[in-house]
């Protein structure tokens, strides 16, 4: 991967952005493949395991921020194997819902606590109030990103107030 400095600090930034979130990801895949999990499979165990409520796949969707297709492509591999399973619409029940089974359940605890681990690891190099200045810096990013998408950004369901990270003893680079 290459140090690209441009001329215009708009396009410098957005290629570190775009390159830190690929190889932070790619970290991700490295470590969820050594237990055959992948990061997409563990966001579906994960909000399938802490949603509130019943969860469609149109949610589901929403919660990971993929294709609806894209959704339905992973629930039908995950169906397979066993980790979930969807329960089709019925009288009274207008919509297909998808629950974790007990394999799915077994397999989402340690894929969450290496992921975990993974997000822990990398943003140890930054400080509590440097997370908090990149959440805010980052912010309009996002916010622009899904206006130019027509998208809104939602009230998210549930608690993730209480979902909390192991903590990394932060080091700064000596060479400094």
């Amino acid at each position: 991967m290459y140090d690209y400095k441009f001329a215009g600090a708009s396009l410098t930034a957005w290629a570190q952005l775009r390159h830190a979130w690929i190889a932070m990801n790619k970290i991700a895949e490295i470590r969820l493949g050594e237990i055959g999990a992948t990061p997409e499979s563990i966001a579906i165990l994960w909000a399938c395991r802490d949603f509130p409520g019943p969860l469609r796949p149109a949610e589901i969707a929403r919660l990971v921020f993929r294709a609806p297709h894209t959704i339905a492509g992973l629930l039908k591999r995950m169906e397979r194997e066993g980790l979930v399973v969807r329960i089709p619409k019925k009288p009274g029940h207008p919509y297909t819902e998808v629950k974790l089974t007990p394999k799915g359940k077994k397999a989402c605890a340690p894929a969450i606590a290496i992921l975990k681990d993974v997000i822990a690891e990398t943003m140890s190099v930054m400080s509590e109030e440097e997370l908090e200045q990149l959440g805010k810096l980052t912010r309009p990013l996002q916010l622009k990103a899904l206006e130019m998408l027509n998208m809104n950004l939602k009230q998210s369901p549930g608690n993730p107030e209480a979902v909390t990270m192991p903590v990394k003893v932060h080091k700064r680079n000596q060479n400094k």
